[in-house]
This record gives C-alpha cells, sequence and structure tokens, in this order.
C-alpha cells in the first residue's frame, strides 16, 4: 500500500459473523492481514459499550484497534496494547447540544410513550439514552413525537434507530445531534489528519446510515437487511453521495462479501493497491 488508510468499521453483523448469513472461510483472517499493516489505522465503530466490545475482540480473536467509537458514537477511546484511554475531547465536543443536562434528565420527556421500554442500566450512559421498541412499532410517528418534545425542551438530540436481528427488536437510542457514527468518525478523521480520500467506513445497520449516506467512502455489507440497503441508497441519492457507497457483492477472493469479506471488497473498490497485497497473501 501506498498511503496510509483509515479503516472504520462496525462489529455486529459487519466485521462479527453474527448475523443469519454464513461468512466465509478465511474473511476474518484476510481483514486482519490487511488491518496489520503498518500503513493501516483501525476503528472499531459500534453501538456496544466498552466491556462489550472487549468482549467480541476475546470471542472473535479480533485485532486491536487504535481506536474505539463505542455506544453509538457517543464515547471515543484511544486503544494502546491494553490500555484505553477515554477521549475526552469527543464528550467536550457533544456535551453543548444538551446544554449541559444528561440523559437521566431527559428520561421524564417519555415515559408516558408506551413502545419505549428502557434499555439496560449497563447500556446508558451520559450523552446515550436507549430504548427497546416492538418491531410492530410505528417508528415514524414515535421519532415525530419524541422530536417534537425534544424541540420544546430545547434539546439538539438526534435518534438512530436500528434493528437487533438475534432478540427480534428495535433499539432506539437519543443521543446529542453531535453524538452520531458519522460526526464521530468525521471528528477523528479531523484530529488524526485523515480526509476523504484515505477513510473507508463499513456498516450493515440502521444506526450506520448517516455514515453510509455521507461523504465518507463506505461500504455496505452484503449481507445488509434490505430495507437498510434501501435507505441507504436514497438518503445517498437525495444528499448526492452514491460515489461514496459501495454495496459489496461477492467474488473477491472468491469469497461472498458478507461480513469481514464485504469489508475488504469495499477497501480494496476505494483502494486498488490494496488489491494485489491482499490477494498475495490470501494465495500465500
Amino acid at each position: 500500500m501506498t498511503k496510509h488508510i483509515l479503516v472504520c468499521t462496525d462489529l455486529d453483523r459487519t466485521l462479527l459473523p453474527n448475523g443469519k448469513q454464513a461468512e466465509s472461510p478465511g474473511a476474518r483472517a484476510a481483514f486482519t492481514r490487511l488491518v496489520s499493516s503498518p500503513e493501516v489505522t483501525l476503528a472499531y465503530v459500534s453501538g456496544r459499550h466498552r466491556s462489550l466490545v472487549e468482549d467480541a475482540i476475546r470471542e472473535y480473536e479480533l485485532p486491536l484497534p487504535d481506536w474505539v467509537i463505542g455506544d453509538v458514537g457517543t464515547t471515543i477511546y484511544q486503544v494502546h496494547a491494553e490500555e484505553w484511554l477515554h477521549w475526552s475531547e469527543w464528550e467536550q465536543e457533544v456535551s453543548a447540544d444538551w446544554r449541559g443536562l444528561t440523559a437521566d434528565n431527559l428520561r421524564p420527556l417519555f415515559t408516558d410513550l408506551e413502545s419505549l421500554h428502557i434499555q439496560e442500566e449497563s447500556k446508558q450512559n451520559r450523552y446515550k439514552l436507549s430504548y427497546y421498541v416492538p418491531l410492530q412499532t410505528d417508528i415514524r410517528a414515535l421519532q415525530q413525537e419524541m422530536s417534537r418534545r425534544l424541540n420544546m425542551a430545547s434539546m439538539a438530540a438526534s435518534l438512530i434507530y436500528s434493528v437487533d436481528e438475534a432478540a427480534s427488536t428495535g433499539l432506539l437510542d437519543v443521543l446529542p445531534a453531535l453524538a452520531t457514527k458519522l460526526h464521530a468518525v468525521e471528528f477523528l478523521m479531523q484530529h488524526q489528519g485523515f480526509d476523504y480520500a484515505n477513510t473507508v467506513f463499513a456498516g450493515d445497520s440502521g444506526n450506520d446510515l448517516p455514515v453510509l449516506a455521507s461523504a465518507v467512502p463506505s461500504v455496505l455489507v452484503a449481507n445488509a437487511d434490505y430495507e437498510v440497503i434501501v435507505q441507504a441508497k436514497t438518503q445517498s441519492l437525495q444528499q448526492g453521495t452514491m460515489a461514496a457507497l459501495y454495496l459489496a457483492q461477492g467474488g473477491f477472493l472468491g469469497m461472498n462479501g458478507n461480513y469481514s469479506a464485504g469489508i475488504i471488497e469495499g477497501v480494496a473498490h476505494y483502494h486498488p493497491d490494496t488489491q494485489l497485497w491482499m490477494k498475495k497473501d490470501h494465495e500465500q
């Protein structure tokens, strides 16, 4: 590889093969070879909090990242060996949206909404208020009502919806407006000297849509839900960013494009010089 690249990837059902579709044999090994290059900076971008990210690294024998954007973009850690350094600059960046208040202060706004079921305390943090939502819920109407109440309280917030396939439930996060995966990735890019020309993001779900539809070069892995694919295409067309959205098809290195196979396929699409490097290692 001829230039430094920032590879940012979601975990569940993107890098982690914990969805319904099959994982290509050797795909994670090829991903590890890619990100082990000194020319690559690796960031995990996940809805998981720190301990669950650490669990995933151990369970799936993932390479240790340089950065972890966790809690759907509300926390950022710099990782040195086994030491995780909390990046306080990011919390300072997003705190103004809630005028000094925290997620606990926002809970009373939504207590009468019967479709919202508060998630476990371990899944909450200072700037992340998280709910379970039944799949049959009219999400658009719910989000509109929640947005109305937040606006009346003069709170700048993002409402991020995704689906937990394994648990067959919806997930709805209330975050400061800036505390999305997109803004966290862009904050990391700006502070670490990366730009759109040398960054690649990979995702599969609803909370990845802000990045997938942005100007950040992104790959949607082949195992993504059809609804997410439709939304990513629609939003990218609306924003004029279709050139920055790649849909993994499979076939690269003989793999199926699911999970990590889709990630490396997307990196090779945006940075063809990585393709020969990965193929050489793949064939050895």
